[in-house]
């Protein structure tokens, strides 16, 4: 009896082991940019809670900065760059009028540590988030 499939088992390790590599680091990689959304949306939504309760739109403008860095650091990400723009217009508003604050955060990530072919570099993840302002309360 002559075996002609000599060999085959080496060729389709050499096939199937990058493969599955390459499937591993991909479950990785859209595992850190799923965590990576929740976290800037986390931050996005502590940076406009924290604004909706400042007495003035420049307070505002600061304790929602101070929100937004508190919580990334908190959730464990690391941003190559944040950028927050904070929408506090509606703090011009007469009392007894409803009205929102909106905090917008961008972070770009950094993604070079996983090896994934046509992944780039960074990747920037943009969140926006709404808070109402206290209807009665003077502004």
């Amino acid at each position: 009896m002559i075996r002609t499939d000599r060999g085959s088992a080496a060729i389709e390790t050499a096939i199937g082991v990058p493969a599955f590599l390459l499937f591993i680091a991909l479950i990785i990689g859209a595992g850190r940019i799923a965590i990576a959304r929740q976290s800037v949306e986390a931050a996005a939504a502590e940076g406009a809670r924290s604004a909706s309760i400042a007495r003035t739109q420049s307070a505002a403008d600061h304790d929602a900065a101070t929100a937004v860095a508190a919580t990334l650091g908190n959730q464990g990400l690391q941003c190559a760059t944040t950028l927050v723009v904070v929408d506090t217009s509606e703090f011009a508003k007469p009392v007894g009028t409803p009205a929102t604050v909106r905090a917008t955060v961008t972070c770009v990530v950094n993604l070079s540590d996983v090896a994934i072919p046509g992944l780039l570099g960074t990747l920037p993840i943009t969140e926006t988030m709404t808070s109402p302002l206290d209807t009665y309360r003077g502004r």
